[in-house]
């Protein structure tokens, strides 16, 4: 009896042991990071909202985490190539990716195959901001709202055009979406990101565009652009003017751009929630809810669960837009 006694006890302090060792390591996981620089992977080219959320909020970390979080654009295959490369890269909270409804709600539909799952090998942190879409044409449109582009558009069909900053990107479901409810056919010429596909729609070289607000305003508040509707529920505080397209007609239409922050599947616990806290803290500093104001962007900042969840959501509302759009790859 007093063998079995012992014996239990002794298996009873190695079970206790083995829980204080892993609490340990992951205390240990916590308090070494983050060890050097951070790399946050943006998988677009430059020049987009993507830019803008994701050095925003990089410059704050770096503050508060005391190593410099940087950004790195890594575009190519809809966000693909980057994706691929950060679900592979070492599960230690020092390779980061920026999540965004093309890459994670979009492109497990539209695309046949992908070489790694957005769910499975990827660790949502956070989600960071939305950007309301903004639907705009050349001034050399004959069109000063929805109710008049979609005419025109009726009366042209498939000669007026739109780019976006390529398959599955925002601003092609928005359109895409926009197409479906409205009934139009327009054509859609893809680039390789807002920055590219920006500088034709300027020269008036294509005809419309929807994309996140904080890329277009610059352009919108110079004239270089005008605005025909927003994709939001409710006006825009900074273009009250401007009627949602649910109040032109057509109710219920409502599209963002999200951004949210992953790392590789596997990074330890303890850093995914030091990541969210810190992504918390960074979007209530007064340098980026001013940036973000001034560009209509909206900052988020929720736990690993709710994004998550949030994901799920999307994942259901833009598989079906994919489907009923037919909207395939380039």
């Amino acid at each position: 009896m007093t063998t079995r006694r012992t014996w239990i006890r002794a298996a009873a302090q190695s079970v206790c042991g083995i829980a204080s060792l892993a609490a340990a390591g992951r205390i240990s996981a916590q308090s070494d990071w983050p060890r050097k620089s951070i790399r946050l992977v943006v998988p677009f080219a430059p020049g987009g909202s993507s830019e803008i959320v994701a050095r925003s909020v990089a410059a704050e970390l770096t503050k508060q985490l005391g190593h410099s979080v940087f950004v790195e654009n890594k575009p190519g295959g809809a966000g693909t190539v980057a994706m691929a490369e950060v679900a592979k890269a070492d599960k230690d909270g020092h390779t980061l990716i920026l999540g965004h409804v093309g890459t994670l709600a979009v492109n497990p539909y539209m695309l046949p195959r992908q070489s790694y799952d957005v769910d499975r090998d990827f660790a949502p942190i956070s989600l960071l901001a939305r950007v309301p879409n903004m639907f705009v044409v050349h001034p050399s449109v004959q069109a000063v709202d929805l109710k008049s582009f979609v005419a025109l558009a009726r009366s042209r069909p498939g000669q007026l055009n739109y780019g976006s900053a390529g398959n599955g990107s925002a601003g092609h479901l928005a359109m895409e979406y926009l197409k479906l409810v409205t009934r139009t056919f327009i054509t859609h010429i893809p680039y390789r990101g807002t920055g590219p596909q920006l500088i034709d729609l300027l020269a008036g070289r294509t005809d419309a565009a929807s994309a996140g607000a904080p890329a277009l305003m610059t352009h919108v508040k110079s004239g270089k652009l005008r605005v025909i509707a927003v994709g939001t529920q409710q006006r825009l505080p900074i273009l009250p003017e401007v009627a949602t397209v649910a109040e032109q007609g057509y109710p219920g239409f409502e599209t963002s751009q999200w951004y949210g922050l992953q790392a590789p599947a596997g990074t330890p616990d303890p850093i995914i929630r030091r990541l969210a806290e810190e992504c918390g803290r960074a979007l209530k500093a007064s340098a980026v809810t001013e940036r973000f104001a001034n560009d209509a962007a909206v900052g988020v900042g929720n736990s690993p669960e709710q994004y998550a969840a949030f994901i799920r959501t999307e994942q259901k509302r833009w598989s079906e837009v994919v489907r009923q759009a037919g909207i395939k790859p380039d």
